[in-house]
């Protein structure tokens, strides 16, 4: 079945039926024809809370939409979340994390409809309790669950286009019958990601410039199913499933490549020209299923969760990569290719888990938590990579690379709150981490790479009301980051005959320390200090110059290689001001921060870990990347909402962000900002919504590095991030909701570090 048919099958389907519920539509009140005069957004203890409910932005975006427009949360990619302009957040869902890849998270989001959102969670310092790596914060989605006896749901569908077009289509429905609760969503949609790159590496007597086009195809169709039982006033059962497929067919590279080299005999530079080529063939699967059990064991909310799950992903790629001979203008100067990669690049991953949580709350206001976990890993990568030259024979280099890695976590936290205005929590977690890498096609050095571990992870924050209109707080928090499953699957990503990415299997856990400091004032205005230190951080480097291998084999040409591995030291400091509020009687809605980040760099990389080469001049000297360099950076985003009718039907939204130049690992980044408009018109149960984004067309990536050795390195990625999306959402049903009883979602706290 096409895509299109698929979209229109969900759209139209979910329709029919809804008509059939619209007379029990009719009969209640609509939730925005009521005056909302609650608090949008405040502080507590350990997180900052927005009330979705009482927010006009929701109502016919997505979940992703409605995130972008959080307070602290920002996108410069249109994929990654960041907290307070720093580091990727984590998606929890109900309090649980989601164990779903990040491209299958991200469709998730973009095909969620907000209105299935009760509240946003930000949680800058995560405290001992969850299960997070490195100094990631949180952003827990509290979705719609608790509500009357009937049915509702609603209906999503869009048309996107900057430089392709493409569709979407999501139905989600929610059903509640006395004490069985259900509810689902599918979604559906396909894409082009189109990509332009500038890729300029080299030293001043030899160059490489690529200049080309990626477009990536994309189908995708997923869905969730959460299924939750009653079992007594006490007790519940909850079963979820998420399941996501993509499919990426006859995505292509095509760069034209101009090498540069100085002959010092004829003291001119030779130039040759190649047309990069590369075709690939790609499609992934994710399937889990989390079953959650919930007993409640006095009236004071003291409870016991256990959870299961289960997480299969499954990614094939095939990779036909083809270089060929070519004149001036880009035209290719031979039939043939001179050199030929085939790759085959499947991943298999299999994850089983379980969590046993207990919070014990007494009468003084003292909750003291305790838990445990184990998760079970295991990912099968059996690679091939056949090269063909002209003139040479072929080179066959097969690879089955398994890793196992098993994960043992206990944590205790204490919560007392002292008096009305002061409280404290205090918490560690301790972390026993077993690995055991394999490969049958390596050197007998690294076959086996044994991985054994042991973290404690100490925890602590307080909470002071100075007042009814001032709070201030503080949190201590270490953490530590295991590089994902696809950086330790040693491959290599190629993208020209010279340039590739490569993944490395001796990447260690990296550890995080960060502090924060928050002022509060009327749940309005805020100002956030904070400081994280993080050491053997893992990052992607470039090296680049003659490989000498450790048999003596000399590089012809200069090489590029961007390396998985862990990078030396780095602290980021940061101190930002905000201001959530409303204006004019509610016609405008306003979300500012503005704030300065401060980076220090210490990194120094000389080998390749992945095959111990080291990189030489040209006068045979080797080379040193390094990174020492400091920066200070300004960061500014607004997101406003204005009302432009008393009856609250057309909504304009305004929103920009700016990042200012800092240094990153790759080299110095670069500005960027984006403006991005909105019109919505809300028209009974219909919404109808108009997206327009980086209209100044300043989303564009520039990163480039100049090292004292000669060597410079640039990168420019145009991603076509300016174009338009209009949307239409239907509502249906029931829109009524009422606390039935408070249910935490199924267990979703998979270690996921799937590609």
């Amino acid at each position: 079945m096409k895509t299109p048919l698929l979209i229109a099958t969900i759209f139209f389907t979910g329709l029919t039926f809804a008509q059939e519920k619209k007379s029990d539509t009719l009969k209640t009140k609509k939730i925005e024809e009521v005056v909302l005069t609650k608090q949008v957004f405040k502080k507590q203890s350990d997180r900052f809370v927005y009330d979705v409910a009482a927010s006009p932005v929701t109502k016919g975006n997505t979940t992703f939409d409605l995130l972008r427009q959080t307070p602290l949360l920002s996108t410069t990619d249109d994929k990654t979340l960041k907290i307070v302009g720093k580091n990727n957040a984590l998606i929890y869902i109900n309090g649980r994390k989601t164990n779903m890849d990040a491209e299958t998270v991200t469709q998730f989001l973009k095909n969620t409809p907000a209105e299935n959102i009760q509240k946003i969670e930000v949680i800058t310092v995560p405290g001992s309790e969850f299960q997070v790596e490195s100094s990631d914060g949180i952003i827990n989605i509290i979705l719609k669950k608790k509500m009357s006896d009937g049915l509702n749901g609603n209906m999503r569908m869009s048309n996107s286009q900057n430089k392709y077009n493409g569709s979407s289509a999501s139905f989600s429905a929610n059903y509640r019958k006395d004490k069985v609760g259900i509810s689902a969503n599918l979604y559906g949609g396909d894409n082009i990601q189109g990509q332009h790159y500038i890729l300029r590496n080299g030293n001043n007597l030899s160059s490489n410039e690529s200049t080309g086009n990626i477009d990536d195809p994309n189908q995708y169709i997923g869905g969730y199913l959460n299924f939750d039982y009653q079992l007594n006033d006490q007790s519940n059962l909850a079963l979820s499933w998420n399941s996501n497929a993509n499919k990426s067919y006859n995505s292509t590279v095509n760069l034209f490549n101009t090498i540069r080299v100085y002959d010092e005999e004829e003291q001119t530079f030779n130039t040759n020209y190649t047309n990069s080529r590369n075709n690939e063939n790609a499609r992934s699967y994710n399937n889990s299923v989390n079953l959650n059990y919930e007993l409640k064991t006095d009236s004071l909310g003291s409870k016991l969760n256990v959870n299961a799950a289960y997480l299969n992903y499954r990614r094939f790629q095939f990779t036909d990569n083809r270089t060929f001979l070519a004149d001036s203008f880009g035209n290719d100067t031979g039939a043939n290719p001179t050199q030929i990669i085939y790759q085959n690049l499947p991943q298999i991953i299999n994850n089983f888990s379980g969590t046993v949580d207990y919070t014990q709350k007494f009468k003084n206001d003292f909750t003291v938590a305790v838990g445990g976990n184990f998760n079970k890993t295991k990912t099968d990568n059996d690679t091939k990579n056949d090269t063909y030259m002209d003139g040479q024979a072929p080179q066959f280099a097969p690879n089955h690379f398994i890793y196992d890695e098993n994960i043992y976590g206990a944590y205790l936290t204490l919560e007392k709150k002292f008096s009305d205005k002061f409280s404290g929590k205090i918490g560690t977690r301790y972390e026993i981490t077993n690995s055991l890498g394999t490969s049958d096609n390596a050197a007998e050095e690294y076959k086996n790479i044994k991985r054994n571990y042991n973290n404690l992870l100490p925890y602590l924050s307080f909470n002071y009301a100075i007042n009814d209109k001032n709070n201030i707080s503080y949190a201590f928090s270490s953490r530590m980051r295991r590089p994902s499953f696809w950086e330790l699957n040693p491959v290599r990503n190629i993208l020209t005959e010279n340039n590739y990415t490569q993944n490395n299997p001796f990447v260690k856990a990296s550890s995080t320390y960060n502090q924060e400091l928050t002022y509060m004032y009327k749940n309005s205005y805020f100002l956030i200090l904070n400081h994280s230190y993080f050491k053997d951080q893992i990052t992607q480097v470039p090296l680049q110059g003659y490989a000498k291998s450790m048999d003596g084999t000399i590089s012809e040409q200069n090489v590029l290689r961007y390396i998985r591995t862990n990078f030396g030291d780095k602290q980021e400091m940061s101190a930002m001001v905000g201001i959530q509020k409303t204006f004019f009687k509610q016609y405008l809605t306003m979300n500012f921060n503005i704030g300065l980040q401060h980076n220090i760099n210490d990194g120094a990389l000389a080998v390749d870990p992945t095959n111990g080469d080291i990189f030489l001049d040209k006068d045979g000297n080797q080379i040193v990347y390094r990174n020492n360099i400091k920066s200070t950076s300004i960061l500014i985003q607004t997101n406003n909402t204005i009302r432009l009718d008393k009856k609250k039907t057309w909504f304009l939204g305004v929103n920009y962000f700016f990042v200012d130049k800092q240094q990153i690992e790759l080299g110095m980044l670069k500005n960027l900002m984006s403006l991005d408009l909105s019109i919505k018109k809300n028209w009974n149960d219909w919404t109808f919504a108009l997206n327009l984004n980086d209209v100044l067309r300043t989303n564009i990536v520039e990163i480039e590095d100049y090292q004292a050795n000669g060597n410079y390195n640039y990168v420019r990625n145009d991603q076509f991030r300016r174009g338009g999306t209009f949307s239409i959402t239907y509502n249906f049903g029931n829109q009524k909701v009422k606390k039935v009883r408070d249910i935490e979602g199924a267990s979703d706290a998979i270690k996921n570090r799937t590609r």
